[in-house]
């Protein structure tokens, strides 16, 4: 970064450049679930297993969580705007790609495509946010952001089940295109007399080799650890080992390159290291409840995928009403109040949840989503501020970056350890359930006789029973583990040290 870059710039529209930043975001974060709900469409359509079309998400995944950490090197070579600009009409290219794909080959390698390209977006808009907003209302550049952040996910399934049902599943991936044509003309329109500043910085290979070898071998093993049964899988054994040895060489190389295509010394900055572990902790199991909870709904409490969506979609009502509040009003606050708030409502919600029964109706788990939505709309400006507070200007992209890479990072190990988590434990209740479970106990011959006596139904009909009550207990054990994690991160932030304002300086307006 240059010294001499400009102090400061604002664009002809503020509202209307931060609409075009923000729609380029929501098309990337809603690509990341809306392909979900069509997968078995997908799979059928192009005549593959469903386990071969989980391929569409594990590929978008990899090479997205690669991508990301890569945003700060990238910046600072080609300058943020022309990185964004670039960036969404790749992505909108490799969007058309995937909706015209005649094969899973083909759709699976333009996803990885549309992954890479897509891993600059949300840090450069973050970044750019930060850059055009004078420092008394970026953290309402940071709300808004953060409501995009927790609707595009909960909207995703919605938007992509409707799709699937009512047209077809290319229309997933056509959506993006006005969106993103769209955010291209206006930011290039607004961001056009911006100064870019440049500069050259030697291409990282051991760095990058590494990163793509280590963070592309744990994605898998995430994404398909459960599938293939973890440890028992030499698939995953192998995975696992070349993750761990390329990831240390990577920390251990970036940690000691004059030039590191990630710079780990980040770290150093007390806020940026306490606010990125409060946002991955936060974040993974803001990840976890969103996927289990359909889960439990329709394997268990028999919703289909459209009312569980609805059943959980309350969620992003109060972001969306708060925001706007909360990037006006927050900074009068101490943001480790307002974060603490945020875990307070979101463990709060968890124990609530804790109490359900197989009785309970979709008015009160919409309820309970509700309220933690207040939450939610508390948690992401305040730790985002926080987490970049202390970060020098030229190096917010890096930090921005890195926050998201981490942050996506967790959403994928919540992903996994979450399903790992209820199924183990529902395995075990199920255990414990029918210990007791004999002809010759009176309890279970009452519950055969109300079945109309023994019989194969009757059996299967007691198997179905203990089996729904297995997983509605492991369900109230892991929203009580959920809801404690997060009173912990209640104690975690608070060790971040004031001020929280976002540094003023050269990159607040000015180019890399």
């Amino acid at each position: 970064m240059s010294a001499n870059a400009p102090a400061s710039f604002t664009p002809p529209s503020l509202l209307l450049c931060t609409i075009g930043l923000s729609l380029a975001t929501f098309m990337q974060v809603l690509d990341t679930t809306i392909a979900n709900v069509a997968l078995p469409t997908i799979s059928g359509n192009l005549g593959v297993s469903s386990e071969q079309g989980t391929w569409v998400i594990t590929s978008f995944a990899v090479s997205n969580a690669i991508a990301l950490p890569l945003t700060g090197w990238l910046s600072r070579r080609f300058g943020e705007v022309k990185l964004f600009l670039w960036a969404t009409i790749l992505f909108v290219v490799a969007s058309f790609l995937c909706g015209i794909s005649q094969s899973m080959p083909e759709l699976v390698g333009f996803r990885v495509l549309q992954g890479v390209v897509a891993g600059p977006l949300y840090p450069m808009t973050q970044t750019l946010l930060i850059a055009v907003y004078p420092p008394a209302k970026r953290g309402m550049a940071l709300a808004l952001l953060a409501m995009v952040t927790v609707v595009a996910p909960i909207a995703g399934p919605i938007l992509g089940g409707w799709i699937t049902d009512s047209y077809s599943w290319p229309w997933i991936f056509f959506i993006n295109i006005p969106i993103g044509l769209f955010a291209v003309l206006v930011v290039r329109m607004q961001m056009a007399k911006r100064p870019v500043v440049t500069s050259y910085q030697p291409m990282d290979y051991v760095g990058l080799l590494t990163l793509i070898i280590g963070v592309g071998a744990l994605q898998i093993v995430l994404d398909k650890g459960n599938d293939l049964d973890w440890f028992e899988s030499n698939f995953i054994v192998i995975g696992t080992v070349i993750s761990a040895i390329a990831l240390s060489v990577f920390i251990i190389w970036e940690m000691t390159d004059k030039h590191p295509i990630v710079n780990l010394r980040l770290f150093a900055f007390r806020n940026f290291r306490i606010g990125t572990m409060v946002l991955v902790g936060g974040y993974a199991g803001f990840f976890g409840i969103n996927l289990l909870l359909p889960q439990w709904l329709q394997t268990q409490m028999g919703y289909t995928a459209t009312y569980a969506g609805l059943a959980v979609a309350p969620i992003g009502i109060l972001p969306v009403l708060m925001s706007p509040f909360v990037g006006k009003y927050a900074h009068k606050f101490d943001l480790r109040l307002l974060a603490g708030l945020a875990f307070l409502a979101i463990g709060t919600s968890c124990f609530m949840r804790a109490g359900f029964t197989n009785q309970v109706d979709f008015e009160h788990i919409a309820l309970v989503q509700l309220f933690m939505g207040a939450g939610v709309a508390l948690f992401f400006m305040p730790t985002l501020s926080i987490l970049l507070s202390d970060l020098p200007p030229n190096q917010i992209a890096d930090g921005s970056g890195l926050a998201t890479f981490l942050r996506t990072l967790g959403g994928s190990f919540a992903a996994s350890l979450t399903t790992w988590i209820w199924i183990r434990r529902a395995d075990q209740h199920h255990a414990y359930l029918s210990e007791n479970l004999s002809t010759y106990d009176p309890a279970t011959r009452d519950a055969l006789n109300s079945l109309g006596g023994a019989s194969p139904q009757a059996y299967a009909q007691l198997e179905q029973t203990l089996n729904s009550q297995a997983y509605m207990m492991s369900t109230v054990d892991y929203f009580y583990l959920l809801g404690w994690v997060f009173m912990g991160l209640i104690l975690l932030v608070w060790l971040a040290k004031p001020p929280f304002a976002a540094k003023a300086g050269p990159a607040a307006g000015g180019g890399h």
